[in-house]
């Protein structure tokens, strides 16, 4: 059997390099968008009349037959024949004869594969969207639920102040619309056709590029063909937008493994997002945060890869752009699982709102509320500061929480200081008069669901 491209040559590679150079094995996922992108470029050459009309019906009938098996499973592929593009020439040949062999006219694998990937990219940023908003409805579901639940705030991981549990959700309700956004915008560089480029300069033949982008349902046709097949730019940019969302996710599975521990207890995870130890029976391990945690260095990583490949690569096509797919699909596939596991995972969570506001109850987070008690009495915020602190460390010495200091003892460091002070150090006080815009206020963490609710009722464009 020869190659389909293979009267140039008069020696055969072994089957050895037929493995290493072939794509068959991962770009096998791409057969119902070449099939697509065929019947496409077929429906447009009988348009053209480059094909007659009994060519074009041959051949998009051939392929709607191929298309049928696929989606039954029904499809074998060779190495042979390399990527999915010859094994559907081929096969498609075995259906309709040899007239499958016009169906290549004025086209290149090159422009054939970045189409694939275009149709491609363009289904999975859909469902990556509706994946982020299932997992931001849990959050807030979660966060209307807790809009009083009172647990610490942190920086550098040490108490600062109490927040609302419901504030410290929605923060990350936020990170998720982001990407939302971010995804959304990239389709507009998803959302074109290379489709007619050929090889690299075009065609001689009469094509219609842009009716073969509008049978694909494609807004833009690139308007230059070296561009057209060289471009990975939309699958960088996919990849660099996954790369953030995996970020969000590591980190707020890093809080949730905190939260789950012993030493934490703010929350339970349910069994089925836990694992045991195959020596120790009373562990219950948080692994799935963990994994998702994990997984965010293979999404970063294959980033990384596609950017070292792309930067030393001269235009046009070089076949270092095999290598755009197995990252791709790979990230694809890692980021539907972790936004179904974290929507799961914070849907059946249990939070422990008694622990949670014990919790703010035992150390100083209320500090800046007894310096801005000063501030307001009329004592310059700097002074006020260094009379908290002071008081900070006296009680420490003693071992004692600014809630439980006398008054006489209060008033020795500064007169300012009332009876109302213990109301404003109370933790839900502090978070409650926090009413800012964007604040952590229980009025102002409605109003941000109001605004929230509002984000996942808008259609993405």
């Amino acid at each position: 059997m020869s190659k389909l491209w293979g009267g140039r040559f008069e020696q055969t590679a072994s089957e050895w390099v037929d493995e290493f150079g072939a794509s068959i094995h991962f770009d096998a996922q791409l057969v119902l968008e070449d099939i697509e992108g065929s019947i496409a470029h077929v429906t447009m050459l009988g348009d053209q009349h480059i094909l007659t009309a009994d060519e074009s019906e041959q051949i998009i009938g051939g392929l709607n037959t191929l298309a049928e098996k696929a989606q039954a499973g029904e499809l074998s592929f060779s190495v042979f024949h390399e990527d999915i593009h010859m094994n559907l020439e081929s096969l498609l040949r075995e259906e309709i004869g040899p007239v499958a062999g016009k169906m290549h006219t004025a086209r290149s694998r090159n422009d054939q594969v970045a189409t694939d990937m275009h149709l491609y990219l363009k289904r999975r940023v859909g469902e990556t969207i509706e994946g982020i908003e299932a997992l931001q409805t849990a959050l807030y579901t979660h966060a209307a639920n807790n809009v009083e639940t009172i647990m610490p705030g942190y920086t550098h991981l040490q108490r600062a102040q109490p927040v609302s549990l419901a504030h410290h959700l929605l923060a990350y309700f936020w990170m998720l619309d982001r990407d939302k956004e971010r995804f959304n915008d990239s389709l507009k560089r998803i959302d074109m056709s290379p489709l007619g480029a050929g090889a690299l300069a075009g065609t001689t033949f009469p094509i219609d590029r842009h009716r073969s982008a509008e049978l694909l349902g494609f807004s833009r046709v690139y308007p230059n063909s070296l561009d057209a097949v060289s471009d990975r730019d939309f699958i960088l940019e996919y990849l660099s937008n996954a790369s953030l969302l995996m970020m969000h996710l590591s980190r707020f599975c890093e809080e949730l493994i905190l939260w789950s521990s012993e030493e934490f207890k703010f929350i339970t995870i349910s069994d089925v997002f836990s694992t045991g130890s195959s020596m120790m029976p009373q562990k219950k391990n948080p692994d799935m945060a963990e994994l998702v945690r994990g997984k965010s260095g293979r999404v970063i990583g294959n980033l990384m890869g596609l950017l070292t490949i792309m930067k030393g690569l001269p235009l046009a096509y070089n076949k270092d752009l095999q290598e755009d797919k197995e990252g791709m699909f790979d990230t694809v596939k890692t980021l539907q699982g972790s936004l179904s596991i974290m929507t799961g995972m914070i849907q059946d969570m249990t939070f422990h709102a008694d622990t949670m506001k014990q919790a703010t109850e035992r150390d100083f987070s209320n500090a800046t509320e007894l310096a801005d008690y000063l501030t307001a009495k009329g004592l310059p915020f700097r002074e006020a500061h260094e009379v908290t602190g002071t008081l900070v460390r006296y009680c420490i010495e003693q071992r004692l929480y600014l809630s439980e200091l006398p008054l006489e003892t209060y008033q020795t460091h500064s007169t300012l200081i009332g009876t109302d002070v213990y109301e404003a150090l109370s933790p839900v006080t502090a978070v409650k008069r926090r009413n800012s815009y964007g604040g952590t206020g229980f009025d102002a963490v409605r109003t941000q669901l109001t605004e929230a609710a509002t984000k996942l009722h808008q259609p993405t464009s």
